[in-house]
């Protein structure tokens, strides 16, 4: 007990000093963790021993992960994403599988071995590359999604692969059998007798999912214990994990089917929440444990051997994804980071060559130096993610700026609105309603071609540049409106039009009071701060629940907006001089107009009370 509890004192504090360090330096908590896993690891300064058993335990935190996956994703969105999971997974796996095998074969590889190498080559770590676009906001991007589909086919693939792998046995092990379940052993059973079970098995966890999982939480949640409910969450979790282990496949699987199962749950956030926190530890002692098991010792006896070994596993993978991405008409940019996310080997890869191991298909030798392949291109992936990040993506960016504006069309107009995104497609809408046409000017090529296939007359171009602007009629037109999320564009962009049209009005949008004075700066008069008329709006419907008249609420929040707005040239006036008089100032006006506010109209907290009761909302 001593030993364990010393071995995981060691696994967290390695955590709480490392991943810190990582994202201060921006290199991502995957590649903190793996780091943190090679300096405490045997190879190095060798404060933990057995990372096999470690490995074997923390590998529940991929389990976790792929169920909170599977809970994000309805059946209904899982069928629509057949065909990027089908043909983009499909069209992966197979060419990297050949191009592997093919390569091993060059090798002198025996051709049974160069296949099982091929097969294990194909899968991706699911942990690392999901956890890195979560991270960097990614994972709900077009890229996001195809990538995921890919690990998503790779993680199901894992099943044929335990079902092909043992076929590929050159020896066979000392009983006449092959390793099956956990608790009883499937192999020993007919062909038909085993694919029976499997479909049973999976037929047990929708059932389960489906029609005894909601009575069930409906009565642990009529307890309103939550440790009673996160207990059950994860006995359902192991429970499904298990029985696909008893059957001889993934528990990956298994987690990932009750996730897709529940998804549809009204208790699928709770879920979401419960399991996180376990996830995450699990997951992050799991990328340490990879760290630890990197064998310096080996790969110093045979250092070009396996340097070459994973360059070539990354070049092949990354040509195959790249190959992919054309195929299925990705975009530049996103085939880059399509190709750089997945260039590298899986965590199943350890499972599966211990299997092979195991079953008599890799030597030892051979699978010891593989798996130090694959755990190194692990650890490169977070290192490539930060080359895309910082090399790839602004030369790519740069490339999308210098694509020629497209020719505007329709001079004469009154109206320009520079920026079409979620605040400028409101504003747009809103004058296109009351039947004025603007030029609108948009320096995202994506987004253009998004809102042309929805219908709106957008142009694509930098609006701060002094050609377009005169293209799209600056000279003729009597407003500007800059919704630009960029501050120092629309700044730019403010100069210039005050410049070279100095009787074009402007109204620009500001994210915050600061903001708001650096236009005042620049003399412009329409400023509108993006958050403040929603927090208007919100504050109104607050009050009206708090059992105000909608009349009476909507008169105070006119009579706040009036005074702040009031306050705001004297407060600009001093905001650069005296910063300590600017905060008193401040404060000043905020409890003047509390007390002007309190005088005009107290809240009567029975009121209150009693419209808590029946609360209004609106639809």
């Amino acid at each position: 007990m001593e030993q364990f509890l010393a071995q995981l004192l060691i696994f967290l504090g390695a955590s709480v000093i490392a991943v810190p360090l990582a994202q201060k330096f921006k290199l991502g908590s995957v590649l903190g963790y793996l780091i943190a896993g090679m300096i405490i690891g045997p190879y190095c300064l060798s404060l933990i021993g057995e990372i096999d058993r470690v490995m074997h335990i923390t590998e529940f935190g991929v389990v976790m992960m792929l169920f909170l996956v599977g809970l994000e994703l309805q059946p209904a969105l899982l069928w629509q994403m057949r065909v990027p999971i089908l043909g983009m997974g499909g069209t992966q796996v197979l060419l990297t599988c050949s191009a592997v095998a093919l390569t091993a074969l060059a090798l002198a590889l025996p051709w049974r071995q160069a296949v099982a190498v091929g097969l294990i080559a194909a899968l991706s770590s699911t942990a690392i590359v999901l956890q890195t676009l979560r991270e960097k906001g990614l994972f709900n991007t077009t890229p996001g999604r195809s990538i995921f589909s890919v690990l998503l086919f790779q993680d199901l693939a894992v099943i044929p692969m335990l079902a092909v792998l043992p076929l590929l046995a050159m020896t066979t092990l000392k009983n006449g059998t092959i390793p099956g379940g956990t608790l009883i052993d499937i192999t020993l059973l007919p062909t038909y007798q085993r694919f029976a079970i499997v479909i049973l098995a999976i037929a047990g966890i929708y059932l389960i999912g489906r029609f005894g999982s909601r009575p069930l939480f409906r009565i642990i949640a009529a307890t309103r214990q939550r440790e009673i409910f996160i207990g059950t969450a994860l006995a359902l979790l192991i429970g499904a994990s298990l029985l696909m282990t008893m059957v001889g496949l993934s528990p990956a699987l298994g987690a990932f089917l009750a996730g897709v199962v529940l998804a549809d749950s009204e208790y699928r956030h709770e879920l979401e929440s419960d399991i996180e926190p376990f996830k995450g530890l699990l997951l992050g002692i799991f990328f340490l444990s990879i760290g630890a098991s990197i064998n310096f010792t080996l790969i110093g006896e045979r250092l070009w051997l396996i340097g070459g070994l994973v360059a070539a596993l990354i070049v092949i993978k990354f040509a195959v994804l790249i190959i992919t991405a054309r195929v299925f008409k990705m975009s530049s940019d996103g085939m880059w980071l399509f190709a750089i996310a997945l260039a590298q080997g899986g965590e199943f890869a350890f499972v599966l060559f211990q299997f092979a191991k195991i079953n008599g298909v890799l030597p030892t030798i051979l699978v010891e130096t593989l798996v130090s392949v694959v755990a190194l291109s692990m650890f490169l992936a977070p290192v490539l993610f930060l080359a895309y990040e910082k090399l790839v993506a602004p030369r790519l960016q740069a490339s999308e700026e210098t694509k020629p504006p497209d020719a505007i069309a329709g001079h004469g107009t009154r109206v320009i609105l520079a920026g079409f995104g979620r605040l400028g497609i409101d504003v747009g809408r809103l004058l296109l309603s009351a039947g004025c046409r603007p030029i609108i000017l948009d320096n995202d090529p994506a987004n253009v071609d998004l809102l042309r296939r929805f219908g709106f007359e957008v142009y694509y171009g930098d609006a701060s540049r002094l050609d377009l602007l005169e293209a799209a009629g600056a000279a003729e037109a009597k407003l500007l409106i800059i919704t630009f999320g960029d501050l120092e564009k629309a700044l730019d962009l403010v100069r210039l039009a005050g410049k070279h049209y100095p009787n074009l009005r402007i109204a620009v949008s500001a994210a915050d009071r600061s903001a708001t004075y650096e236009f005042m700066d620049l003399g412009v008069a329409t400023i509108r701060r993006e958050t403040f008329g929603s927090a208007m709006e919100l504050g109104r419907d607050v009050l009206e629940l708090l059992g105000h008249d909608p009349y009476e609420a909507y008169r105070i929040t006119r009579l706040f907006h009036k005074k702040d707005q009031e306050t705001l040239p004297e407060l600009y006036k001093i905001h650069r001089q005296d910063r300590q008089n600017y905060i008193s100032m401040y404060q000043q006006h905020n409890a003047d107009l509390t007390e002007l506010m309190q005088k005009d109209r107290i809240i009567n907290l029975e009121e209150v009370d009693k419209a808590w009761t029946a609360p209004k909302v609106e639809t």
